[in-house]
């Protein structure tokens, strides 16, 4: 007997028919919300636009902020940011910066004028991780560790390093040296710095040339603005020097060092394609240190006093004379402020290495003449 059309049968097959649709239809749906334009992916990329600058999103620190650049040194002045100590004091230290720009430009300088500090090693030194975590560790515990943090961190500063870890180890340094050098703070141990007591008829010239450091260093981290206020018995502060230099041609960074000890960073003018600024080992000439003097043009003949509104050389002069490789036996060359701070970072001078006139100050105040060398290298 055949069976009816819409018998009992035909009715249970068309409810599970049913049923399957409805589950198809649910899995779509699903689908949809999960990968479609109301997923979590839609979500994502509303709140993260394509990235199509090339640049690794996650590479951001070792990308130095313009807009925040860090002024530390007034044209006159000479005073590190932190608070005067007794050669007695502890310190505690702030927080240190991961990346510190050390670029110093004045008022309306336009930052694109700035040339940055790159390293040709790109990849991280695991090893150099583990001494920059021990340093940082040591910084932590007070005045007691920064000398065995700075001596870790200016080892390390040695090694083959990446971008971000020779930001950071120089950031390190700098801010270190805020705490032992350039403050009247001693720290115990110390074979760069120490308590000295000024015997009868010493003035800070005679007991700055006996520890290869210029007076006006020691006037200043003693915070003593006459020298005839220097009294026999009277214990001061003192450096053990030479400071010393390395001027990168690539970089336009001028390294300044207390013997071999990283001190701080400054970015310099240097020589034009054509003249550039020669290669090679220099010394501060004997006697070659003015805080102002008569310059002739050696490409017009004309003779500029210090008081002149165009005078080029700025706060200070060092004269360099050439000891090794392309400066050897070269005369003529400097290291000096400047009537141009927007050169600074470039490539502008006649080959002398161009500072912005505070820095110039600051520098004038730690290279000693006959005894500093200034390295320039590519």
């Amino acid at each position: 007997m055949a069976r009816h059309p819409y018998g009992p049968q035909a009715r249970k097959k068309a409810r599970n028919r049913t049923y399957t649709v409805l589950a198809l239809l649910t899995v779509v749906v699903v689908i949809a919300f999960m990968y479609g334009p109301f997923g979590a992916d839609a979500e994502d990329k509303s709140k993260a636009p394509e990235n199509n600058s090339g640049i690794d999103p996650n590479m951001g620190a070792d990308v130095p902020d313009t807009n925040n650049t860090i002024v530390a040194f007034e044209p006159e002045l000479f005073e590190p940011n932190i608070a005067t100590l007794s050669a007695t004091e502890d310190i505690e230290p702030e927080p240190l910066p991961e990346v510190v720009n050390m670029t110093e430009p004045e008022p309306n300088l336009p930052a694109v004028a700035i040339k940055v500090e790159t390293f040709s090693s790109t990849e991280p030194n695991p090893e150099a991780d583990t001494l920059i975590a021990e340093a940082a560790a040591l910084i932590n515990q007070g005045s007691s560790g920064f000398l065995e943090a700075r001596q870790i961190l200016n080892q390390t500063l040695r090694m083959p390093l990446s971008t971000k870890q020779k930001e950071y180890v120089k950031a390190q340094l700098s801010e270190l040296s805020n705490r032992w050098l350039f403050s009247r703070n001693i720290l115990p141990g110390d074979p760069l710095c120490e308590t000295y007591r000024v015997r009868p008829g010493e003035v800070f010239e005679t007991i700055g040339r006996k520890h290869k450091v210029p007076y006006e260093i020691l006037m200043e981290i003693n915070r003593i603005s006459d020298p005839l206020k220097l009294q026999a018995g009277q214990s001061i502060k003192v450096i053990h020097g030479p400071f010393h230099a390395k001027v990168s041609r690539s970089t336009f960074k001028m390294d300044l060092y207390l013997q071999n000890t990283y001190v701080r960073s400054f970015t310099v003018g240097l020589g034009k394609p054509g003249r550039e600024t020669p290669t090679g080992l220099w010394r501060l000439r004997p006697g070659g240190k003015a805080y102002a003097t008569v310059w002739r043009d050696p490409d017009t003949g004309k003779l500029y006093q210090p008081e002149d509104p165009n005078y080029p050389l700025g706060s200070r002069w060092m004269a360099l004379e050439g000891l090794r490789g392309e400066a050897k036996g070269r005369e003529g060359f400097g290291i000096h402020g400047t009537k141009d701070p927007d050169q600074i970072g470039m490539a502008g001078s006649r080959g002398c290495i161009r500072m912005y006139n505070g820095e110039a100050i600051m520098v004038y105040n730690m290279l000693v003449d006959g005894l500093s060398q200034v390295e320039v290298t590519d």
